[in-house]
């Protein structure tokens, strides 16, 4: 027996939509499993919404010999806000504010605040967007690519979207490790899709890992030159509301 061609053109209807129902829900679930990779591998750089952590930039020549060497203390708060102080003496006085979207540089004896990009940058390749503590969680959407071995263990490859046109770099394929979700490696690609630098992480105690104590980058567009970020210290801390304030901060108050 045939059956009734709205009878037919229902069921189609109904299978249809439970289909697209599947395929959505399963879309979200994997979404929020990548959110919450991204989270795990960000409370290896920061444990914390408010934090204070004493930086070291340090550049080498394409002979490994030293170059040149800085010191940053960067107050990375919750809302995508950082202030960095620059503390060696060549940079003393310098100030970066970070506020969402917006970048400043303040200098000593000038009351304008200067209005930068977060691919400024620093020391060697070390750009402001790197020192500034960028969320992955935050600031991008991405999926799971492949399971790979990379630096001789199991890891998640992920390809990552900037959510926002002002972050240092609007695609990171990341590789984070499978059972932890420490960050291993990552290639940082600028909004023109060049590979602008390839970056590594140093952990404390590489069989358990807790914090990741330096990044490297290798630079892949002009220099090739090594640029290593040392994290020296790290603890909680809330900064007063005006130290966030770019108008305050031209004052070139004592922050104490």
């Amino acid at each position: 027996m045939k059956k009734n061609p709205l009878i037919r053109t229902a069921i189609s209807s109904l299978i249809r939509a439970s289909t697209l129902a599947l395929l959505a829900a399963s879309s979200s679930v994997m979404a929020d499993d990548v959110n919450s990779l991204l989270k795990a591998a960000d409370q290896f750089r920061l444990n914390s919404d408010n934090m204070q952590v004493e930086t070291q930039i340090t550049t080498f020549n394409r002979d490994g010999s030293k170059e040149k060497e800085r010191r940053y203390i960067v107050f990375a708060q919750a809302k995508r806000q950082s202030l960095v102080l620059m503390q060696s003496p060549s940079e003393q006085g310098q100030k970066v504010l970070m506020l969402g979207d917006d970048f400043w540089m303040l200098l000593p004896g000038s009351q304008r605040p200067l209005r930068i990009t977060p691919m400024q940058k620093l020391l060697g390749d070390a750009s402001i967007g790197d020192i500034a503590t960028t969320s992955w969680a935050q600031d991008y959407d991405g999926k799971v690519v492949a399971e790979e071995r990379c630096d001789d263990k199991p890891c998640l490859h992920l390809t990552l979207n900037a959510n926002r046109k002002s972050v240092a770099y609007q695609r990171i394929e990341l590789w984070l490790g499978k059972s932890r979700h420490e960050p291993v490696k990552a290639e940082l690609y600028v909004q023109s899709d060049k590979l602008a630098k390839q970056a590594s992480f140093v952990m404390d105690k590489p069989a358990a890992p807790t914090s990741v104590v330096e990044m490297v980058l290798q630079d892949q567009l002009s220099s090739h030159k090594e640029t290593r970020m040392r994290y020296l210290s790290r603890k909680e801390r809330s900064v007063p509301e005006q130290w966030l304030n770019p108008m305050y901060l031209a004052k070139n108050p004592s922050l104490e």
